[in-house]
């Protein structure tokens, strides 16, 4: 082992680049935290995959809009309200 180390060419970050990954800061709960790494223990892979996978789900997830899922507006209330006092 050397006596001295020249590091005046070095670079800071990972060592190998990861293609298609980019390092970001993020802010997450300490619960959310603790859940994925208790869950990603227990399947043996890492907690920040177990995160990035369920990120992927949530956006890959079909999009299916429901006649329920449409916002109220003032004409729809008006309707309905005209078709249950006509009722009445």
């Amino acid at each position: 082992m050397r006596k001295e180390y020249d590091f005046s060419q070095g670079k800071r970050g990972a060592v190998l680049p990861s293609p298609g990954k980019t390092r970001i800061t993020i802010m997450l709960d300490d619960d959310v935290i603790e859940h994925f790494r208790a869950q990603a223990e227990a399947e043996g892979v890492g907690y920040q995959t177990m995160i990035n996978s369920a990120l992927r789900a949530a956006f890959e997830q079909p999009k299916t809009k429901k006649k329920d899922d449409e916002p109220l507006t003032v004409a729809k209330l008006r309707k309905v309200l005209r078709e249950e006092l006509h009722v009445s």
